[in-house]
Protein backbone atom coordinates (compact mmCIF):
# COMPACT_ATOMS: atom_id res chain seq x y z
CA UNK A 1 0.00 0.00 0.00
CA UNK A 2 1.64 3.46 -0.72
CA UNK A 3 2.06 6.35 1.74
CA UNK A 4 -0.86 8.40 0.24
CA UNK A 5 -3.32 5.45 0.34
CA UNK A 6 -2.59 4.66 3.89
CA UNK A 7 -2.87 7.87 4.96
CA UNK A 8 -6.23 8.57 3.31
CA UNK A 9 -6.97 4.78 4.68
CA UNK A 10 -5.95 6.01 8.10
CA UNK A 11 -7.74 9.47 7.85
CA UNK A 12 -11.38 8.12 7.08
CA UNK A 13 -11.45 5.58 9.78
CA UNK A 14 -10.66 8.18 12.26
CA UNK A 15 -13.79 10.11 11.04
CA UNK A 16 -16.90 9.58 13.46
CA UNK A 17 -19.95 10.90 14.44
CA UNK A 18 -19.23 12.43 17.86
CA UNK A 19 -22.61 14.04 18.53
CA UNK A 20 -24.38 12.63 21.55
CA UNK A 21 -27.99 11.79 20.82
CA UNK A 22 -30.12 13.34 23.54
CA UNK A 23 -34.04 13.42 23.82
CA UNK A 24 -35.41 16.45 25.11
CA UNK A 25 -38.43 17.53 27.12
CA UNK A 26 -39.48 20.83 24.68
CA UNK A 27 -43.00 21.44 26.42
CA UNK A 28 -40.51 22.21 29.92
CA UNK A 29 -38.76 24.71 27.72
CA UNK A 30 -39.55 27.84 25.97
CA UNK A 31 -38.02 28.07 22.66
CA UNK A 32 -37.15 31.04 20.01
CA UNK A 33 -37.69 30.88 16.14
CA UNK A 34 -35.96 33.78 14.31
CA UNK A 35 -37.84 33.56 10.50
CA UNK A 36 -40.90 32.11 9.33
CA UNK A 37 -40.16 31.44 5.57
CA UNK A 38 -39.98 28.22 4.09
CA UNK A 39 -36.80 27.41 6.11
CA UNK A 40 -38.48 28.25 9.52
CA UNK A 41 -41.85 26.36 8.22
CA UNK A 42 -39.56 23.19 8.34
CA UNK A 43 -38.12 23.97 12.01
CA UNK A 44 -41.53 24.68 13.23
CA UNK A 45 -43.28 21.91 11.74
CA UNK A 46 -39.65 19.33 13.05
CA UNK A 47 -40.98 21.16 16.66
CA UNK A 48 -44.82 20.79 16.64
CA UNK A 49 -44.26 17.26 15.40
CA UNK A 50 -42.65 15.85 17.51
CA UNK A 51 -43.65 18.06 20.79
CA UNK A 52 -46.78 19.51 20.14
CA UNK A 53 -46.90 21.66 23.46
CA UNK A 54 -43.39 23.27 22.84
CA UNK A 55 -43.91 27.19 23.95
CA UNK A 56 -42.11 28.99 20.53
CA UNK A 57 -41.94 32.86 20.55
CA UNK A 58 -41.44 33.48 16.70
CA UNK A 59 -39.89 36.58 15.36
CA UNK A 60 -39.90 37.89 12.21
CA UNK A 61 -40.39 40.70 9.92
CA UNK A 62 -42.50 38.58 6.74
CA UNK A 63 -44.65 35.85 8.23
CA UNK A 64 -45.75 33.53 4.95
CA UNK A 65 -49.08 32.31 4.73
CA UNK A 66 -48.03 28.75 4.83
CA UNK A 67 -46.34 29.41 8.16
CA UNK A 68 -49.33 31.31 9.58
CA UNK A 69 -51.89 28.50 8.28
CA UNK A 70 -49.72 26.00 9.65
CA UNK A 71 -49.72 27.22 13.58
CA UNK A 72 -52.96 28.65 13.83
CA UNK A 73 -54.93 26.51 16.60
CA UNK A 74 -51.23 26.44 18.47
CA UNK A 75 -51.65 29.01 21.39
CA UNK A 76 -48.21 27.46 22.80
CA UNK A 77 -47.35 29.11 19.57
CA UNK A 78 -46.83 33.59 19.62
CA UNK A 79 -45.79 35.27 16.49
CA UNK A 80 -44.05 38.69 16.39
CA UNK A 81 -43.94 40.51 13.27
CA UNK A 82 -40.75 42.69 13.70
CA UNK A 83 -37.15 42.25 14.28
CA UNK A 84 -34.76 40.68 16.08
CA UNK A 85 -34.28 42.23 19.64
CA UNK A 86 -31.62 41.45 21.91
CA UNK A 87 -34.19 40.64 24.20
CA UNK A 88 -35.81 37.84 22.85
CA UNK A 89 -32.92 35.67 23.48
CA UNK A 90 -32.87 36.20 27.22
CA UNK A 91 -36.09 34.81 27.57
CA UNK A 92 -35.57 31.43 25.92
CA UNK A 93 -33.79 28.08 26.75
CA UNK A 94 -33.06 26.95 22.86
CA UNK A 95 -32.43 29.54 19.62
CA UNK A 96 -33.37 28.01 16.41
CA UNK A 97 -32.05 30.66 13.60
CA UNK A 98 -33.71 30.73 10.42
CA UNK A 99 -33.45 34.01 8.93
CA UNK A 100 -31.89 34.55 5.65
CA UNK A 101 -28.97 37.05 7.24
CA UNK A 102 -25.77 35.63 7.52
CA UNK A 103 -24.51 38.85 10.03
CA UNK A 104 -27.95 38.39 11.82
CA UNK A 105 -27.25 34.45 12.40
CA UNK A 106 -23.36 34.89 13.39
CA UNK A 107 -24.72 37.81 15.86
CA UNK A 108 -27.28 35.62 17.67
CA UNK A 109 -24.85 32.58 17.51
CA UNK A 110 -22.20 35.03 19.41
CA UNK A 111 -24.89 36.69 22.14
CA UNK A 112 -26.22 32.92 23.13
CA UNK A 113 -22.57 31.62 23.65
CA UNK A 114 -22.31 34.58 26.28
CA UNK A 115 -25.57 33.82 27.91
CA UNK A 116 -24.90 29.57 27.61
CA UNK A 117 -28.16 29.15 25.21
CA UNK A 118 -27.99 26.60 22.94
CA UNK A 119 -28.57 27.45 19.29
CA UNK A 120 -28.93 26.04 15.82
CA UNK A 121 -28.57 28.06 12.59
CA UNK A 122 -30.21 26.77 9.77
CA UNK A 123 -27.46 25.39 7.33
CA UNK A 124 -24.77 26.58 9.22
CA UNK A 125 -23.15 23.79 11.16
CA UNK A 126 -20.39 25.82 12.76
CA UNK A 127 -22.89 27.98 14.15
CA UNK A 128 -24.86 25.42 15.55
CA UNK A 129 -25.41 23.08 19.19
CA UNK A 130 -27.29 20.48 18.27
CA UNK A 131 -29.11 19.59 14.96
CA UNK A 132 -32.94 18.72 14.28
CA UNK A 133 -32.19 15.33 12.80
CA UNK A 134 -34.89 13.25 10.66
CA UNK A 135 -37.51 11.32 13.18
CA UNK A 136 -39.31 8.45 12.24
CA UNK A 137 -42.10 8.08 14.42
CA UNK A 138 -43.99 5.07 15.62
CA UNK A 139 -46.33 5.52 18.68
CA UNK A 140 -44.17 5.52 21.35
CA UNK A 141 -40.89 4.61 19.44
CA UNK A 142 -38.66 7.33 18.32
CA UNK A 143 -35.76 7.07 16.15
CA UNK A 144 -33.17 10.15 15.03
CA UNK A 145 -31.02 9.71 12.26
CA UNK A 146 -28.24 11.95 11.90
CA UNK A 147 -25.46 12.41 9.08
CA UNK A 148 -23.01 14.81 11.81
CA UNK A 149 -24.44 17.60 9.09
CA UNK A 150 -22.74 16.28 6.09
CA UNK A 151 -26.27 15.39 4.37
CA UNK A 152 -29.68 16.25 5.41
CA UNK A 153 -31.23 14.60 2.43
CA UNK A 154 -29.84 11.07 3.57
CA UNK A 155 -30.86 11.20 6.53
CA UNK A 156 -34.29 11.87 5.06
CA UNK A 157 -34.43 8.93 2.74
CA UNK A 158 -32.87 6.90 5.43
CA UNK A 159 -36.21 8.31 6.97
CA UNK A 160 -38.43 7.40 4.59
CA UNK A 161 -37.10 3.66 4.58
CA UNK A 162 -37.15 3.16 8.00
CA UNK A 163 -40.99 4.80 8.15
CA UNK A 164 -42.06 1.73 5.62
CA UNK A 165 -40.27 -1.09 6.61
CA UNK A 166 -41.00 -0.45 10.96
CA UNK A 167 -44.59 -2.12 11.18
CA UNK A 168 -47.25 0.54 12.78
CA UNK A 169 -47.89 -2.97 15.65
CA UNK A 170 -44.26 -1.89 17.38
CA UNK A 171 -46.04 0.60 19.41
CA UNK A 172 -49.04 -2.27 20.38
CA UNK A 173 -45.87 -4.34 21.09
CA UNK A 174 -44.22 -1.76 23.41
CA UNK A 175 -47.53 -0.72 25.62
CA UNK A 176 -47.55 -4.45 26.06
CA UNK A 177 -44.00 -4.81 27.58
CA UNK A 178 -44.73 -1.45 29.53
CA UNK A 179 -47.90 -3.34 31.06
CA UNK A 180 -45.45 -6.79 31.58
CA UNK A 181 -42.73 -4.63 33.32
CA UNK A 182 -45.48 -3.50 35.44
CA UNK A 183 -46.33 -6.48 36.84
CA UNK A 184 -42.91 -8.34 37.61
CA UNK A 185 -41.65 -7.79 41.28
CA UNK A 186 -38.06 -8.34 41.91
CA UNK A 187 -34.86 -6.33 41.94
CA UNK A 188 -33.76 -4.63 38.14
CA UNK A 189 -31.34 -7.38 37.35
CA UNK A 190 -34.45 -9.68 37.36
CA UNK A 191 -36.84 -7.12 35.44
CA UNK A 192 -33.84 -7.05 32.12
CA UNK A 193 -33.23 -10.96 32.41
CA UNK A 194 -37.37 -11.57 31.99
CA UNK A 195 -37.75 -8.73 29.48
CA UNK A 196 -34.64 -9.93 27.47
CA UNK A 197 -36.66 -13.61 27.61
CA UNK A 198 -39.90 -12.37 26.22
CA UNK A 199 -38.27 -9.96 23.79
CA UNK A 200 -35.49 -12.79 22.11
CA UNK A 201 -38.63 -14.45 20.32
CA UNK A 202 -38.18 -11.29 17.84
CA UNK A 203 -34.79 -12.13 16.85
CA UNK A 204 -35.21 -15.45 14.95
CA UNK A 205 -32.14 -17.81 14.71
CA UNK A 206 -30.85 -18.02 11.31
CA UNK A 207 -30.64 -21.46 10.96
CA UNK A 208 -34.56 -22.24 12.13
CA UNK A 209 -35.13 -19.34 9.34
CA UNK A 210 -33.21 -21.15 6.55
CA UNK A 211 -35.02 -24.32 7.30
CA UNK A 212 -38.36 -22.89 7.22
CA UNK A 213 -37.38 -20.96 3.71
CA UNK A 214 -36.83 -24.90 2.35
CA UNK A 215 -39.41 -26.44 3.82
CA UNK A 216 -42.04 -23.97 2.58
CA UNK A 217 -40.05 -24.22 -0.79
CA UNK A 218 -40.63 -28.16 -0.85
CA UNK A 219 -43.96 -27.97 -0.04
CA UNK A 220 -44.90 -25.36 -2.79
CA UNK A 221 -42.90 -27.79 -5.20
CA UNK A 222 -45.10 -30.35 -3.96
CA UNK A 223 -48.25 -28.63 -4.25
CA UNK A 224 -47.19 -27.60 -7.46
CA UNK A 225 -46.62 -31.00 -8.85
CA UNK A 226 -50.32 -32.11 -7.22
CA UNK A 227 -51.78 -29.85 -9.28
CA UNK A 228 -50.08 -30.89 -12.91
CA UNK A 229 -51.52 -34.03 -12.62
CA UNK A 230 -54.82 -32.98 -10.99
CA UNK A 231 -55.20 -30.53 -13.95
CA UNK A 232 -53.68 -33.11 -16.82
CA UNK A 233 -56.08 -35.26 -15.70
CA UNK A 234 -59.39 -32.80 -15.60
CA UNK A 235 -58.32 -31.30 -19.36
CA UNK A 236 -57.48 -34.39 -20.37
CA UNK A 237 -60.21 -36.93 -19.49
CA UNK A 238 -63.07 -34.71 -17.47
CA UNK A 239 -63.40 -31.24 -19.53
CA UNK A 240 -61.21 -31.55 -22.71
CA UNK A 241 -59.30 -27.73 -23.92
CA UNK A 242 -61.30 -27.99 -26.58
CA UNK A 243 -65.02 -27.79 -25.20
CA UNK A 244 -63.36 -24.73 -23.24
CA UNK A 245 -61.80 -22.89 -25.84
CA UNK A 246 -65.54 -23.42 -27.57
CA UNK A 247 -66.96 -22.61 -24.52
CA UNK A 248 -64.37 -18.87 -23.75
CA UNK A 249 -65.52 -18.26 -27.85
CA UNK A 250 -69.07 -18.64 -27.47
CA UNK A 251 -69.09 -16.33 -24.10
CA UNK A 252 -67.03 -13.98 -25.94
CA UNK A 253 -69.26 -13.34 -29.27
CA UNK A 254 -71.89 -12.62 -26.57
CA UNK A 255 -69.93 -9.57 -25.55
CA UNK A 256 -70.97 -5.85 -27.00
CA UNK A 257 -68.76 -3.26 -27.67
CA UNK A 258 -68.87 -1.58 -24.61
CA UNK A 259 -67.48 -4.89 -22.37
CA UNK A 260 -63.40 -3.19 -23.24
CA UNK A 261 -64.48 -0.01 -21.98
CA UNK A 262 -66.11 -1.65 -18.75
CA UNK A 263 -62.73 -2.99 -18.21
CA UNK A 264 -60.52 -0.07 -18.52
CA UNK A 265 -63.15 1.62 -16.23
CA UNK A 266 -62.54 -1.16 -13.77
CA UNK A 267 -59.11 -1.42 -13.93
CA UNK A 268 -58.53 2.42 -13.64
CA UNK A 269 -61.31 2.80 -10.86
CA UNK A 270 -59.42 -0.04 -9.11
CA UNK A 271 -55.89 1.30 -9.91
CA UNK A 272 -56.94 4.50 -8.38
CA UNK A 273 -58.74 2.96 -5.27
CA UNK A 274 -55.81 0.80 -4.10
CA UNK A 275 -52.97 3.42 -4.94
CA UNK A 276 -55.23 6.36 -3.26
CA UNK A 277 -57.71 4.59 -1.29
CA UNK A 278 -60.27 6.60 -2.96
CA UNK A 279 -61.96 6.53 -6.70
CA UNK A 280 -63.37 3.21 -7.61
CA UNK A 281 -67.18 4.00 -7.03
CA UNK A 282 -66.59 7.73 -7.75
CA UNK A 283 -64.81 6.73 -11.58
CA UNK A 284 -67.03 3.93 -11.81
CA UNK A 285 -70.31 5.94 -11.07
CA UNK A 286 -69.38 8.80 -13.45
CA UNK A 287 -68.67 6.76 -16.62
CA UNK A 288 -72.30 4.46 -15.64
CA UNK A 289 -73.90 7.59 -15.12
CA UNK A 290 -72.75 8.91 -18.69
CA UNK A 291 -73.47 5.45 -20.52
CA UNK A 292 -77.26 5.88 -19.10
CA UNK A 293 -77.57 3.40 -16.62
CA UNK A 294 -79.95 3.58 -13.89
CA UNK A 295 -78.99 4.30 -10.64
CA UNK A 296 -80.11 1.50 -8.70
CA UNK A 297 -78.44 -0.93 -11.36
CA UNK A 298 -75.23 1.58 -11.13
CA UNK A 299 -74.70 0.89 -7.44
CA UNK A 300 -75.71 -2.53 -7.64
CA UNK A 301 -73.26 -3.10 -10.62
CA UNK A 302 -70.29 -1.40 -9.22
CA UNK A 303 -70.54 -3.04 -5.55
CA UNK A 304 -70.86 -6.58 -7.52
CA UNK A 305 -67.69 -6.01 -8.95
CA UNK A 306 -66.00 -4.04 -6.57
CA UNK A 307 -66.71 -7.06 -4.02
CA UNK A 308 -64.07 -8.87 -6.22
CA UNK A 309 -61.91 -5.87 -6.96
CA UNK A 310 -61.83 -4.52 -3.05
CA UNK A 311 -61.20 -8.23 -1.78
CA UNK A 312 -58.04 -8.73 -4.09
CA UNK A 313 -56.89 -5.40 -3.24
CA UNK A 314 -57.30 -5.96 0.35
CA UNK A 315 -55.33 -9.55 0.41
CA UNK A 316 -52.73 -7.74 -1.60
CA UNK A 317 -52.41 -4.36 1.18
CA UNK A 318 -52.42 -7.22 3.99
CA UNK A 319 -49.46 -8.90 2.41
CA UNK A 320 -47.44 -6.02 1.39
CA UNK A 321 -47.65 -5.13 5.43
CA UNK A 322 -50.11 -1.75 4.43
CA UNK A 323 -53.07 -3.07 6.88
CA UNK A 324 -53.43 -1.72 10.74
CA UNK A 325 -55.77 -4.36 12.74
CA UNK A 326 -57.11 -1.65 15.47
CA UNK A 327 -58.23 0.77 12.28
CA UNK A 328 -59.79 -2.14 10.60
CA UNK A 329 -62.01 -3.28 13.30
CA UNK A 330 -63.07 0.15 14.28
CA UNK A 331 -64.36 0.79 10.50
CA UNK A 332 -65.77 -2.86 9.67
CA UNK A 333 -68.99 -3.02 11.25
CA UNK A 334 -70.40 0.71 11.18
CA UNK A 335 -69.42 0.53 7.09
CA UNK A 336 -71.14 -2.51 6.72
CA UNK A 337 -74.60 -1.55 8.75
CA UNK A 338 -74.21 2.11 6.65
CA UNK A 339 -73.84 0.25 3.08
CA UNK A 340 -77.17 -2.04 3.97
CA UNK A 341 -78.96 0.76 5.01
CA UNK A 342 -77.67 3.11 1.72
CA UNK A 343 -78.58 0.14 -0.24
CA UNK A 344 -81.83 -0.38 1.04
CA UNK A 345 -82.90 3.34 0.85
CA UNK A 346 -82.01 3.72 -2.86
CA UNK A 347 -83.70 0.91 -3.79
CA UNK A 348 -87.13 1.95 -2.00
CA UNK A 349 -87.55 5.39 -3.29
CA UNK A 350 -88.56 3.55 -6.49
CA UNK A 351 -87.84 4.64 -10.26
CA UNK A 352 -89.20 8.15 -10.22
CA UNK A 353 -86.07 9.28 -8.17
CA UNK A 354 -83.91 8.16 -11.47
CA UNK A 355 -84.41 11.11 -13.37
CA UNK A 356 -83.98 13.31 -9.95
CA UNK A 357 -81.20 11.37 -8.58
CA UNK A 358 -78.68 11.60 -11.97
CA UNK A 359 -77.96 15.46 -11.60
CA UNK A 360 -77.47 14.71 -8.02
CA UNK A 361 -74.95 12.38 -7.81
CA UNK A 362 -73.29 14.18 -10.39
CA UNK A 363 -73.18 17.19 -7.77
CA UNK A 364 -72.22 15.11 -5.06
CA UNK A 365 -68.98 13.11 -7.40
CA UNK A 366 -68.28 17.22 -8.00
CA UNK A 367 -68.12 17.83 -4.67
CA UNK A 368 -65.66 15.40 -3.84
CA UNK A 369 -63.55 15.87 -6.62
CA UNK A 370 -63.36 19.66 -5.25
CA UNK A 371 -62.86 18.23 -1.95
CA UNK A 372 -59.92 16.03 -3.26
CA UNK A 373 -58.42 18.97 -4.78
CA UNK A 374 -58.36 21.08 -1.50
CA UNK A 375 -56.78 18.08 0.05
CA UNK A 376 -54.25 18.42 -2.18
CA UNK A 377 -53.05 21.98 -1.76
CA UNK A 378 -53.11 21.72 1.93
CA UNK A 379 -49.04 22.16 2.62
CA UNK A 380 -49.51 20.69 6.06
CA UNK A 381 -51.87 17.89 7.78
CA UNK A 382 -51.78 18.61 11.47
CA UNK A 383 -51.87 16.23 13.59
CA UNK A 384 -55.52 15.71 15.19
CA UNK A 385 -57.42 13.55 17.66
CA UNK A 386 -59.82 11.98 16.03
CA UNK A 387 -62.60 9.36 17.92
CA UNK A 388 -65.48 9.46 15.67
CA UNK A 389 -64.45 6.18 13.47
CA UNK A 390 -67.83 4.35 13.78
CA UNK A 391 -69.98 7.40 12.73
CA UNK A 392 -67.15 7.74 9.93
CA UNK A 393 -67.59 4.36 8.67
CA UNK A 394 -71.42 4.62 9.06
CA UNK A 395 -71.52 7.52 6.97
CA UNK A 396 -68.52 6.35 4.36
CA UNK A 397 -70.65 3.07 4.05
CA UNK A 398 -73.68 4.70 3.67
CA UNK A 399 -73.10 7.63 0.70
CA UNK A 400 -70.94 4.21 -0.71
CA UNK A 401 -74.13 2.45 -1.37
CA UNK A 402 -76.48 5.38 -2.26
CA UNK A 403 -74.35 7.66 -3.92
CA UNK A 404 -72.92 4.55 -5.96
CA UNK A 405 -69.25 5.70 -4.77
CA UNK A 406 -67.84 7.41 -1.48
CA UNK A 407 -66.75 5.14 0.77
CA UNK A 408 -63.20 5.99 -0.01
CA UNK A 409 -62.80 10.04 -0.57
CA UNK A 410 -65.29 10.23 2.84
CA UNK A 411 -63.18 7.82 4.78
CA UNK A 412 -59.75 8.15 3.69
CA UNK A 413 -59.72 11.56 2.96
CA UNK A 414 -60.86 12.30 6.76
CA UNK A 415 -58.31 9.94 8.06
CA UNK A 416 -55.24 11.39 6.10
CA UNK A 417 -56.29 14.90 6.93
CA UNK A 418 -56.40 13.94 10.54
CA UNK A 419 -53.12 13.38 10.31
CA UNK A 420 -52.86 9.71 10.17
CA UNK A 421 -50.06 7.82 8.00
CA UNK A 422 -51.22 7.62 4.16
CA UNK A 423 -49.93 4.28 3.83
CA UNK A 424 -51.93 2.60 6.67
CA UNK A 425 -54.89 4.66 6.39
CA UNK A 426 -54.86 3.33 2.24
CA UNK A 427 -54.20 -0.43 3.49
CA UNK A 428 -56.99 -0.34 6.34
CA UNK A 429 -59.61 1.33 4.40
CA UNK A 430 -58.68 -0.93 0.84
CA UNK A 431 -59.03 -4.51 3.17
CA UNK A 432 -62.81 -3.13 5.20
CA UNK A 433 -64.76 -1.66 1.84
CA UNK A 434 -64.40 -5.41 0.67
CA UNK A 435 -66.71 -5.76 3.53
CA UNK A 436 -68.35 -2.98 2.99
CA UNK A 437 -68.79 -3.69 -0.46
CA UNK A 438 -70.11 -7.43 -0.04
CA UNK A 439 -72.74 -6.18 1.96
CA UNK A 440 -73.79 -3.77 -0.22
CA UNK A 441 -73.86 -6.16 -2.95
CA UNK A 442 -75.54 -8.89 -1.32
CA UNK A 443 -78.79 -6.22 -0.55
CA UNK A 444 -79.03 -5.10 -3.80
CA UNK A 445 -79.13 -8.99 -4.85
CA UNK A 446 -81.63 -9.42 -2.75
CA UNK A 447 -83.47 -6.50 -3.84
CA UNK A 448 -83.02 -6.41 -7.99
CA UNK A 449 -81.23 -9.57 -8.95
CA UNK A 450 -78.19 -9.43 -11.03
CA UNK A 451 -78.40 -7.25 -13.88
CA UNK A 452 -76.16 -5.55 -16.51
CA UNK A 453 -73.81 -8.65 -16.00
CA UNK A 454 -72.16 -7.85 -19.46
CA UNK A 455 -71.00 -4.48 -17.49
CA UNK A 456 -70.05 -6.37 -14.12
CA UNK A 457 -68.05 -8.55 -15.70
CA UNK A 458 -66.01 -5.64 -17.47
CA UNK A 459 -65.45 -4.32 -14.12
CA UNK A 460 -64.37 -7.57 -12.15
CA UNK A 461 -61.73 -8.38 -14.46
CA UNK A 462 -60.16 -5.28 -15.05
CA UNK A 463 -60.29 -4.29 -10.96
CA UNK A 464 -58.56 -7.68 -10.65
CA UNK A 465 -55.78 -7.14 -13.16
CA UNK A 466 -55.25 -3.97 -11.51
CA UNK A 467 -55.86 -4.70 -7.49
CA UNK A 468 -52.18 -6.07 -7.19
CA UNK A 469 -50.50 -3.76 -9.06
CA UNK A 470 -51.90 -0.71 -6.79
CA UNK A 471 -50.77 -2.37 -3.65
CA UNK A 472 -47.49 -2.38 -4.88
CA UNK A 473 -47.56 1.47 -5.81
CA UNK A 474 -49.36 2.59 -3.10
CA UNK A 475 -47.34 5.62 -1.71
CA UNK A 476 -44.97 5.62 -4.53
CA UNK A 477 -46.69 8.73 -6.48
CA UNK A 478 -46.29 11.70 -5.05
CA UNK A 479 -49.02 12.70 -2.78
CA UNK A 480 -49.93 16.30 -4.16
CA UNK A 481 -49.54 14.65 -7.82
CA UNK A 482 -51.68 11.63 -6.95
CA UNK A 483 -54.40 13.82 -5.31
CA UNK A 484 -54.86 16.12 -8.80
CA UNK A 485 -54.77 13.52 -11.00
CA UNK A 486 -57.70 12.03 -9.47
CA UNK A 487 -59.51 15.59 -8.48
CA UNK A 488 -59.69 16.67 -11.80
CA UNK A 489 -60.77 13.47 -13.78
CA UNK A 490 -63.68 13.38 -11.28
CA UNK A 491 -64.56 16.90 -11.51
CA UNK A 492 -64.13 16.63 -15.74
CA UNK A 493 -66.66 13.64 -15.73
CA UNK A 494 -69.01 14.99 -13.18
CA UNK A 495 -69.60 18.66 -15.24
CA UNK A 496 -69.66 16.31 -18.73
CA UNK A 497 -72.73 14.46 -16.99
CA UNK A 498 -74.68 17.92 -15.85
CA UNK A 499 -73.75 19.03 -19.44
CA UNK A 500 -75.53 16.36 -20.95
CA UNK A 501 -78.53 16.36 -18.10
CA UNK A 502 -78.90 20.25 -18.92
Amino acid sequence: MSVVTKDITEKNEQVTNELFPVFLKLDHLKVLLVGAGKIGLEKVTALLQNSPRTTIKVVAKEVTPAFRAFTEGYDNVRIEERGYEATDLEACDVAIVAANDKILSQAIFTAARQQNKLINVADTPEYCDFYLGSIVKKGNLKIAISTNGKSPTMAKRIKEVLNDALPQELNDSIDNLHKVRNKLNGNFEYKVKKLNKLTKVLLEDDTAFNEKKWRRIATYSLLAFGLMLVGHFTFTYIIPFESIKNGLLSLYSTLDASFLVMFAAGFFAQLVDGALGMGYGVVSATVLLSAGVSPAAISGSIHTAEMFASGASGYSHYKFGNVNKKLFKALVLPGVIGAVAGAWLLYYLGEEYSNLVRPILACYTLLLGIKILYTAYQNQIKKKKFKHYKALAGAGGFFDSFGGGGWGPIVTTTLITKGRSPKYVIGSVSITEFFVTLSSALTFFLLLGVTHWQTILGLIVGGLVAAPIAARLVGKLPRRTALILVGVLVIVWSVRILIKVL
